[in-house]
């Protein structure tokens, strides 16, 4: 992939390299606050991002100190403001269409073909947690530090959290999580099940996030894509549904030239190399 054919923005560059794309969110004066340009140009770059066939897994990390510090209120002031000069009906219509655009920018790494993950460090705040909750895999840093801090600001989380969290971590500490909008550490989110794994450092969060990235990458794309298909079906399914659904998308996949490849390289006793088809 050539990521200089991608949409261009000023909070987001990208990275590529072995079949993997680094996705950076890139304000780092700010903390990666998310400013209105973040929520359109985020989700044009990850669906471009999937449309290319040599990309097998997404990463996405952040520059600066933080992962990010949510959404930029002061950029947003105008959305919570009420306007005397149009009708609360228009008020609220805009304001439905605009949280309807926001849940879509992290719906897009829930629906991307490829596994996404999330390299966490610093703060990841409030509209953060929306992004890792729609990642399939996330890592942190020791010193990361997470929180869904809309009700302390009068919100309701409104992007992702409250529908995807529960279906990662037990269902009462999402409770007491979302409630509060208290603060957990690498540790905690590592003891509930919010991340995989707590690293040293924001360098090692990453290299490990790379590490599990390469070895996914090297694995048939196919199966890749068909194991995250079948996985996020099935969380909407009996157990006799998914199984069914799991024998219709084998008897429409399995037979590949991956599947060979991954016959011949074993008699051969030679590492694969799958191209995805």
């Amino acid at each position: 992939m050539d990521v200089t054919t991608l949409p261009t923005s000023e909070v987001i560059s990208v990275d590529y390299a072995e079949h993997v794309a680094t996705v950076w969110l890139d304000r780092p004066r700010k903390l990666n606050a998310m400013a209105p340009g973040f929520w359109t140009e985020f989700p044009t770059i990850i669906e471009a991002i999937t449309e290319h066939e040599n990309v097998r897994v997404i990463v996405v990390a952040a520059r600066g100190r933080a992962f990010t510090a949510g959404l930029d209120l002061q950029e947003f002031a105008d959305l919570f403001a009420v306007k005397s000069d149009t009708s609360m009906a228009k008020q609220n219509r805009e304001l439905y269409q605009q949280v309807k655009l926001m849940q879509h920018t992290f719906t897009v790494l829930d629906k991307a073909r490829q596994p996404v993950i999330a390299a966490v460090h610093g703060a990841c705040i409030g509209a953060g947690m929306d992004l890792i909750t729609a990642a399939d895999i996330r890592f942190a840093a020791a010193n990361a530090i997470f929180s869904i801090r809309e009700t302390k600001i009068a919100i309701t989380a409104d992007v992702g959290t409250l529908q995807r969290l529960p279906r990662i971590i037990n269902r009462g500490d999402a409770n007491e999580l979302a409630l509060t909008g208290r603060d957990i550490d690498a540790n905690e989110a590592l003891r509930i099940g919010l991340v995989n794994k707590v690293l040293d450092s924001q360098e090692a969060v990453y290299a490990h996030a790379m590490a599990v990235a390469g070895e996914i990458a090297a694995n048939s794309p196919l199966a890749v894509q068909g194991t995250k298909a079948v996985m996020k079906a099935g969380d909407d399914m009996s157990v006799d549904q998914a199984l069914d659904y799991v024998a219709l998308w084998n008897s429409s996949f399995l037979k590949s030239d991956d599947i060979t490849e991954a016959v011949m390289s074993f008699v051969e006793k030679r590492p694969p190399l799958f191209r995805g088809e």
